[in-house]
Formats: C-alpha cells, sequence, structure tokens
C-alpha cells in the first residue's frame, strides 16, 4: 500500500512541498513541536511501547527482537512520510485543496482519493483495505493490551473465555463511550500521552541499558529529543497551557536540558560510588 502510493507520487510527478519557515498549518500552528505529536505512531510512538510485551511474548530468539520492534518502527516512520507527501501533493492547490476535501469527508475521503487517484480503482480498493486493517489491528492491540494490564493487576486468570469477557466487555462499552464525545479533542490527548510515554520508555531503556553496561547513548538522544517535544506541546497546545512559543520553547529545551542532565549526573554518582 505504501510503496503504491509512494510509486504513484514519483510516476505522477507529484510536487511535494519542503519543510521550511514558513506555517502551512490552516490555523498557523508551527512545525514544532506539533508536527511530532500530530504524527503520534511514527518511528518513535508509545503504542509501540505497550504492544511490546505482547510481541516479545511470541518471539522464540530474543535477537528477533530487532527485526521484529525496530524493524515495525521504521516502517512505520517510512509509511507516515510516504502518506504525509502524499497528503500535501496529490490534491490541487496542496495543503488548501487537501483542508477542502478533509472538510467534505474527513480523513476516509483523503485517503479514498488519493488511493485511486494514484493506483486505480484495483489498486485504490487494495491500498484502502491496507489503511482500514492498521487501525483494526491497533484498536485489537489496545484493547488487548489493557484487558491484560487489568488482569495482571488484579490477577485474574485469563485462560478461561469467562474470564476475558468479564475485562474485555466493560473495556469496550467505555471505548464505544468515548466515541460519543468530540473525538477530536481525545485524539490529541492520546497523541501527547503517546508520545509522553514514548519519552518515559526512552529514557527507561536508557538507564538499563547504561546498567547492562552497553551502549546506551543512541537511546539517550530520542529521549533528550521527545522530552523537549511534549514539554513544549502541552505549555502551547490549547488542551494544555495554551501559552505562546515565547515561552514554550524555552520551557521545552530547560526541560529537555535539565532531564539529560538528571541522567548523566546520576550515572556519574554511581560510578563515583562503586570506584570508591
Amino acid at each position: 500500500m505504501a510503496f503504491g502510493v509512494g510509486g504513484g507520487l514519483i510516476a505522477t510527478g507529484a510536487p511535494i512541498p519542503e519543510l521550511g519557515t514558513v506555517v502551512m498549518h490552516p490555523k498557523g500552528l508551527p512545525i514544532w513541536p506539533f508536527l511530532f505529536i500530530t504524527i503520534a505512531c511514527g518511528a518513535i510512538s508509545g503504542f509501540h511501547a505497550t504492544q511490546s510485551p505482547l510481541m516479545a511474548r511470541c518471539l522464540h530468539p530474543e535477537n528477533h527482537g530487532r527485526k521484529v520492534f525496530y524493524g515495525s518502527m521504521i516502517a512505520e516512520g517510512l509509511v507516515a512520510l510516504i502518506w504525509a507527501a502524499a497528503a500535501m501533493a496529490f490534491f490541487p492547490n496542496g495543503i488548501a485543496g487537501l483542508n477542502e476535501v478533509l472538510s467534505q469527508g474527513g480523513p476516509g475521503l483523503v485517503v479514498k482519493e488519493i488511493s485511486i487517484g494514484l493506483m486505480g480503482t484495483v489498486g485504490g480498493m487494495l491500498a484502502i483495505i491496507g489503511v482500514i486493517a492498521c487501525p483494526i489491528t491497533s484498536g485489537d492491540t489496545a484493547f488487548r493490551s489493557v484487558r491484560l494490564i487489568v488482569a495482571d493487576t488484579l490477577n485474574i486468570s485469563q485462560k478461561s473465555k469467562k474470564n476475558r469477557l468479564l475485562i474485555a466487555l466493560p473495556i469496550f462499552l467505555i471505548g464505544y463511550a468515548l466515541t460519543l464525545v468530540d473525538f477530536s479533542i481525545i485524539w490529541r490527548y492520546f497523541a501527547f500521552a503517546n508520545q509522553a510515554l514514548a519519552t518515559i520508555v526512552l529514557w527507561t531503556a536508557a538507564q538499563y541499558m547504561r546498567v547492562q553496561g552497553r551502549n546506551y547513548m543512541f537511546v539517550v538522544l530520542p529521549a533528550i529529543f521527545m522530552t523537549g517535544v511534549v514539554t513544549t506541546y502541552i505549555t502551547m497546545a490549547g488542551e494544555g497551557l495554551g501559552l505562546s512559543s515565547s515561552v514554550g520553547y524555552p520551557v521545552g529545551v530547560i526541560c529537555a536540558v535539565l532531564a539529560a542532565a538528571a541522567f548523566f549526573m546520576k550515572g556519574k554518582g554511581k560510578a563515583q560510588a562503586q570506584n570508591a
């Protein structure tokens, strides 16, 4: 699906705009930090962290973890980039055309128009099926994660169908009830919580790698970056503190620097204690 859409963009010579200083968001929101929250399931995502314990139970040799987890993160990042490029380049008048289609039929109409427009009826239908499969499987995994967390917390065995339904049905009803309110607001809070969780897991993984005596800098760097993202976002977003960028940007930088300093100072203190 992704390669079909990406290949269609290349074949048609679609004019994909480059990121720059010009704000293209219809409401004038800046790229930093809103882009990194809007794309909530790209290469870095807290949702990956929630799925990891489920997938890890299905792995036999541990070294398959790199292919499953790292590989899927890179693949999802590529999918996100391809669809972002298609959304900006496919419609006449660029972003303005995209906003017009969104107002008429939402993201579903955008997917339909791009898929069929680039790959024809048959290819378009296959792409649409692929897009539908993503949220269905993600939803299934999300509900399963919640069910297992509740079961582990309450120490309820999940071997029998009765016990599974005992937890799954109330969770499903809560999820359905949430769809009856303004989902756009729920999605914004989900996106922030998702990336905040990713930040916490990155710091946790960095500490684990340090304790194991392994190279941890490749985890620390995205942890610092994402700390700046989530703190800047919640400071500036309307569903957060709603402050200006003149406040949000310094707050994000300061929080990222403080988090990094705390991490390295803690490691330095442990090293000195061990040497003593």
